[in-house]
């Protein structure tokens, strides 16, 4: 297909301010030619109102600190070295005299097992988050505190920060056992960096000291932090995944009891999470802090109701992943944990004359959440004992609550040995619904708009319970507009779908991208969750089929220089050779000479050491050196290699362009249980092919690779382990059509992930339509990053007025664009 520079004159009327870097149709120049043919006789998928929703997982500080509204941070003193080596149970207080945390038969409940006994004239402090306390001037605090004072004492609250008072102090009598006080504040000033102290004139015990905001999210106490909330309910989501994600399937299967020895690093448990606050068992949280638990499996519930949304928690099946990867054989326990589930669906469904159903119903809730999906497990790498356990549970609640759809998991990865494992294990067990989870590069989501056309529509459906292309740019979130077209056009077969992480603090990160960031003051939204909220308002309800023109293939043989590399492993390599096709000697390399053709990239160290490339260190991670031609192509590899100590094994690197776009042959990888080749492209990394297996520390082994084309065949110690060919075309040009029932709109879905625009012949086929569209369009810079001062991908909201059964239509370079067309 040809590519012009060309003028097309278009009637536009543009209903906001335009952005440079969105061209309309009246200007748009370099463009390439593409068809969008759409066939409104035929029937396509039926969409489900909960296709698209969230995943919320307690990481990067999403609860604590984020989407609960709690201001205080350690509000009662359970912070310790279970959660992170750095914490005490004093982390985030200051305290002026004497002030301990006791741990004896003194404390406010036994679930609460820790609190604070303060001096006479003495005073703690709180940072709260991030730089401090937020305040806005005007608005209410609602601070309150259990306190036990035998001979009576006033507490002095004030609410302050380095320029001074941000509300009047407040005092309050103490007297007697332990008991709830509270106080209002009204903030005097705004302020980002507030600190929060309780002084007592006299002995004084404390636990549960909190500050909240009074103007959570739909006013609701013990609530939610109201812009966060709000952002996800304009999602408009069809479900809340709750509570994980790897939190869910990690530590200890054991309670929070003296049997237990108050377990203190538990997997996610929901019944440690309702009742009264000061009754939560406090955990650690799998991703390096504490859990407070102050936001629980009632107040997930509650939420997924106020946004509308489908309520779908996962439990954990005795199997813990996320590099754990233990099975535990403990059929009491498992039976515990199983009837744990049964009553969890009480919880969420039971009358309030049931055991739970009359819990939910004191906590404020007599109306039954209507619970109709319940995952069990999450990620597990160990598909046989999982499957197992599964079906256990599967039984259980299918015996008792036949409605409740279980779902089921295919491991932490898009393919590989333990997901064909996985996944045959679910066919087999005729299993209804399996939770697929991978992060890919953006190219990878281009490439793969196909994955599900292929898949069985007799067998289980797919929850893509969590997916991203490892980045917040622009490049990445037009990658997953362009992957999600394939998944509506599939939605017979893939009926959830949720990118993750939702919640990031950006001073708590400990994954990225992230939909939505914020810090103690303000939250913005991604570009990724710009698409995701684009897409989640204007769904559809079935697939009205079409087809498009792809752009031309113009990818080659693959090329680039080659590299040696390690992860968390010291490594020598010897014997490098590469030769091309007709034989002709591009490299080699017995270091006898030392390793000036070599490059140093990446981390580590790398040394010459008796004839051999070493790289000592065992702690750096991705230490690349490469050499040779960026150019090359068609040529063979070899490289003599052995592991010296350390977790994993090699990392021999071919098709190297640049420090982000190479392929490497990841030997002993993931703490030395798999080998795979995966592809960088941009930064962010993909798996190709991946088998079981592990290196041995002493033992040199022979690694060959053999490039041809775009056809890869690599070899172990003289025996081929395996090979591919990546020629899937990374397509930039991608579309979807649905029709809204309740409007009657075809909606036009058009992905241009390319710098030239798309000028597009559209031919809507027999469709009665109006002359005019609403159209909604993302467009930016493929670099660009929404921030909290500047959001360069936000939606332009324009109208078209060129639509007729065939118009022309230019989609501007790196841009989304929906087309809602009226019918009839």
């Amino acid at each position: 297909m040809s590519r012009t520079r060309w003028r097309l004159g278009l009637s536009v009327t543009a209903l906001l301010t335009a952005s440079a870097l969105l061209p309309s149709p009246v200007h748009a120049e370099a463009a390439a030619d593409y068809t969008i043919t759409v066939d409104p006789s035929a029937r396509g998928a039926t969409i489900d109102d909960t296709m698209y929703g969230v995943f919320y997982e307690d990481i990067n500080r999403a609860a604590d600190g984020g989407l609960y509204a709690e201001l205080v941070q350690n509000r009662s003193f359970e912070y310790s070295t279970a959660d992170n080596a750095s914490y005490t149970p004093l982390t985030s207080w200051t305290s002026d005299g004497t002030a301990r945390v006791l741990n004896d038969a003194g404390r406010l409940n036994e679930r609460n097992r820790t609190y604070l006994s303060l001096g006479a004239g003495s005073s703690v402090t709180n940072g709260g988050y991030n730089t401090g306390i937020h305040v806005q001037k005007g608005e209410k605090y609602d601070f309150s505190v259990w306190a036990r004072a035998a001979g009576g004492t006033t507490l002095t609250v004030t609410l302050r920060d380095a320029a001074g008072t941000l509300a009047q102090v407040r005092e309050v009598a103490a007297r007697g056992e332990w008991r709830k006080y509270t106080a209002a504040f009204t903030a005097t000033r705004t302020s980002d960096r507030g600190r929060l102290a309780v002084a007592t004139a006299a002995p004084a015990a404390l636990d549960m000291v909190s500050l909240f905001p009074r103007d959570t999210y739909k006013h609701r106490p013990n609530g939610l932090r109201a812009d966060l909330a709000e952002k996800i309910e304009a999602l408009h989501p069809g479900f809340l995944r709750f509570p994980g994600g790897c939190l869910v399937n990690t530590g200890s299967m054991a309670d929070y009891s003296e049997a237990s020895g108050w377990q203190r690093e538990r997997s996610y448990q929901w019944k440690d999470t309702i009742g009264p606050v000061e009754e939560r068992a406090t955990n650690a949280n799998f991703w390096g802090y504490n859990q407070s638990y102050g936001l629980g499996y009632y107040e997930y519930f509650r939420f997924a109701e106020d946004i509308g949304a489908m309520p779908l928690p996962v439990v954990p099946a005795l199997v813990t992943g996320c590099g754990q990867n233990q099975a535990v054989d403990d059929e009491a326990l498992l039976e515990r944990h199983v009837q744990d589930t049964l009553d969890l669906i009480e919880f969420a469904n039971g009358p309030r004359t049931s055991e739970w159903g009359r819990k939910r119903a004191e906590m404020g809730h007599p109306k039954p959440f209507g619970l109709t999906h319940l995952g069990v497990g999450n990620e597990e790498n160990l598909p046989v004992e999982f499957l197992q356990r599964f079906e256990k549970f599967r039984a259980a609640i299918e015996a008792e609550y036949p409605d409740i759809t279980v779902v089921s998991n295919s491991g932490p990865d898009d393919s590989g040995s333990v997901f064909d494992t996985a996944w045959r294990l679910n066919r087999e067990a005729g299993v209804a619904m399996v939770d697929e989870h991978y992060y890919n590069s953006p190219q990878w989501f281009l490439q793969n708009n196909d994955r599900y056309d292929s898949y069985d529509r007799g067998g289980p459906k797919v929850f893509l319970g969590e997916y991203a292309s490892q980045g917040n740019a622009w490049k990445n979130a037009l990658s997953e507009a362009a992957f999600m077209t394939g998944l509506e056009r599939n939605a017979d077969v893939v009926k959830l779908a949720s990118y993750a992480p939702l919640l990031a603090n950006e001073d708590y990160v400990q994954w990225s991208p992230d939909m939505i960031w914020f810090n103690n003051h303000a939250s913005w939204g991604s570009a990724n969750y710009e698409v995701q909220k684009l897409f989640m308002n204007n769904t559809g309800d079935r697939v009205v089929p079409s087809t498009a023109t792809g752009t031309p293939d113009v990818s080659g043989p693959i090329t680039g220089a080659v590299g040696l590399s390690t992860w968390a492993t010291s490594a020598a390599y010897d014997d490098v050779r590469v030769t091309s096709q007709d034989g002709r000697t591009l490299l080699s390399d017995d270091f006898s000479g030392g390793a000036s053709r070599w490059t140093h990239s990446g981390a580590g160290s790398w040394t010459v050491q008796d004839g051999a490339y070493v790289q000592t260190d065992t702690a750096a991670e991705n230490t690349m050196v490469t050499a040779g031609d960026p150019g090359w192509q068609n040529y063979d590899l070899h490289v003599r290699a052995t592991k010296k100590a350390g977790k994993e094994g090699f990392l021999v690197a071919f098709g190297v362009k640049d420090t982000g776009n190479y392929y490497w042959w990841n030997l002993g990888g993931w703490n030395n249980t798999q080998s795979a080749v995966e592809q960088a492209a941009d930064g962010g990394k993909s798996t190709l092919l991946s088998k079981a297996g592990s290196i041995e520390t002493g033992r040199a082994y022979d690694i060959d690779v053999k490039v041809r084309g775009r056809q890869v065949t690599l070899y172990l110690d003289g025996e081929e382990w395996g090979s591919f060919t990546d020629d899937k075309p990374a397509e930039p040009f991608r579309q979807v059509v649905t029709e809204d029932a309740r409007t009657g709109d075809l909606i036009v879905k058009v992905v241009n992930a390319q710098d030239t625009a798309a000028r597009t012949a559209v031919d809507l086929g027999t469709a009665e339509v109006a002359g005019k569209a609403r159209v909604t369009t993302l467009a930016a810079d493929q670099d660009a990053v929404n921030t909290e001062t500047t959001t360069p991908v936000t939606p332009v909201r324009s109208t078209f007025s060129g639509v007729a059964n065939e118009f022309e239509y230019t989609f501007p370079p790196n841009s989304v664009t929906f087309l809602r067309i009226r019918q009839g």
